[in-house]
């Protein structure tokens, strides 16, 4: 990582003791855009989303590979860029898949066309500087995301045959950059809990999140990439990602200690976990109220979920796309 300079983690500003949830139902993905909005106007006094009249904001959905099913739907990735647009935030969307590139996952799934009338286009997580956490390893993290002052993180609600969910933390993993996310995740990802105590460290370290969660068509059974759709019909924001990914713990059945990134949150004593004394501020419906699922999450979970031969084949896909260029 020779290409990659040492950089200082500012960590996150604002610490909520009562962060603000909003939960619905939404049936189908034509009822995003009217919805949405409102659950974001709901948390938008509060933390992150509080005041973002010229603020550099990133917007960091999940564009882990070019099915649709494993990344953020297009309809809400742009309909939370024109809320925040209406806001006079300063939006920038990006990611750094840990194969192939974002703007080709854009391209193949829709996402380009959908924030094209916005005038927005997918970026890549890129430019990293090595960011010392506190767990002793370092992570190549983009300055793009360290350069922001808020990041709201779009992702779908998936199972994760690494993490058993992946959900609003979990996808600010892709502020690092490139295929040393890929390295990462089979380095660390051999030892599952110090690698979710290297994702909560990431998160303490990164500028203050907010997130939104996609839940109206789901990926279960496994994840991230290769899962199975359940239509859950829900839709959740928060002015904070762990009170957010806690409370779709809840209503998806899977107790925090059975899910190693929330287990490590509770462990670090973050102020939003429930097990450390907070107490959200539900704004429309609450976890028990949403009937119970059929969402399926892995029973044993996979010591690591890449291998050298995919590495090998996305420097190859990276090489003849910035060919191709």
């Amino acid at each position: 990582m020779s290409d990659v300079s040492p950089c200082r983690a500012s960590g996150p500003e604002v610490v909520l003791s009562r962060p603000v949830l909003a939960l619905e139902r939404c049936a189908c993905y034509a009822g995003v855009p009217s919805l949405l909005p409102e659950l974001l106007d709901a948390c938008a006094g509060e933390g992150p989303l509080a005041g973002l009249r010229g603020k550099r904001v990133l917007l960091k959905p999940n564009l882990v590979t070019a099915r649709p099913l494993a990344c953020s739907e297009p309809v809400v990735v742009a309909a939370a860029c024109r809320w925040l647009l209406d806001q006079g935030a300063r939006v920038r969307v990006a990611d750094s898949p840990g194969f192939g590139t974002a703007q080709a996952v854009a391209r193949k799934t829709g996402l380009d066309e959908a924030l094209a009338p916005l005038g927005l286009r997918v970026e890549a997580l890129d430019r990293p500087c090595a960011l010392r956490l506190d767990t002793g390893v370092s992570f190549p993290v983009s300055r793009v995301a360290l350069e922001s002052d808020v990041i709201l993180s779009v992702a779908r609600v998936k199972a994760h045959a690494q993490m058993r969910l992946t959900l609003s933390v979990k996808n600010l993993f892709g502020c690092v950059s490139g295929l040393r996310k890929a390295i990462i995740h089979t380095r660390q990802g051999q030892e599952p809990d110090f690698f979710a105590d290297c994702l909560a460290a990431l998160w303490a370290a990164l500028p203050p999140s907010a997130g939104l969660l996609d839940g109206v068509t789901a990926m279960h059974v496994t994840g991230p990439g290769n899962g199975q759709p359940l239509a859950l019909g829900l839709l959740g924001a928060s002015s904070s990602c762990v009170a957010l990914d806690e409370a779709f713990c809840a209503l998806l059945g899977c107790a925090a200690e059975a899910v190693p990134l929330a287990a490590a949150l509770e462990r670090r004593g973050v102020p939003d976990c429930l097990a450390n004394g907070c107490r959200p501020r539900f704004v429309r419906l609450r976890p028990e109220e949403v009937p119970a699922t059929d969402f399926r999450v892995p029973a044993h979970l996979l010591h690591t979920s890449f291998r050298p031969w995919r590495l090998l084949k996305s420097c190859l896909r990276r090489f003849w796309l910035s060919f191709k260029r």
